[in-house]
């Protein structure tokens, strides 16, 4: 059972309808020196004017352009990073580029916890985040599905679409975990970001 809250961010499934995860990702850039820790399963978002990513910070409102699931980049000490989490404020050595594993398909499902207890009656349903702090420990994200927040408002950034179904989760445990698609993302809107 979900009874204790143990939060991992967005983890990947599979597609809407059915089809497999391949794993694919593609490579974003983060500039160096970003400030913000940016943690294993949070959303990120485009930045304007830079084409690189940034965490997604949004609650009620957000345009994810993906989850991030990792990072690589150059150290002047130790070669080549990969890592499960940006620290905040690396920077890189001149000349190169760190660079951000996104899952950004707009069909991607996810699954997520909640912060509290879901019913049948949530399925379909859209819902805000909360934007917990990740583990520097673990590199995991702290992100959950906000319960308070279950509505068919369409700017939320999350749509539950299905129920986690395995013996550790049902549906009206403490914080049940759920099966969500991104139903604000960057790549479903007609809005682009200024250049």
């Amino acid at each position: 059972m979900a009874a204790s809250a143990k939060p991992f961010g967005l983890r990947p499934i599979n597609l809407l309808g059915g089809q497999a995860n391949s794993g694919s990702i593609r490579l974003y850039k983060i500039a160096s020196g970003y400030a913000t820790g940016i943690f294993y399963g949070d959303l990120v978002s485009m930045l304007a004017s830079s084409g690189t990513i940034q965490k997604e910070t949004g609650t009620t409102t957000a345009t994810p352009v993906g989850v991030f699931l990792g990072v690589e980049y150059m150290s002047a000490l130790q070669g080549l990073l990969q890592r499960n989490q940006w620290t905040a404020s690396t920077t890189v050595p001149t000349g190169t580029t760190a660079w951000a594993y996104v899952c950004d398909d707009p069909d991607m499902l996810f699954e997520i916890q909640a912060n509290g207890s879901l019913s049948q009656n949530c399925l379909g349903t859209n819902a805000a985040i909360v934007q917990g702090a990740g583990s520097t420990s673990t590199g995991m994200s702290g992100v959950t599905l906000n319960a308070g927040s279950i509505a068919t408002t369409a700017t939320l950034p999350l749509r539950i679409v299905d129920w986690v179904k395995r013996p550790d989760n049902a549906l009206g445990d403490a914080f049940t975990n759920v099966i969500v698609r991104l139903n604000t993302h960057f790549n479903r809107t007609a809005l682009g970001i200024a250049p």
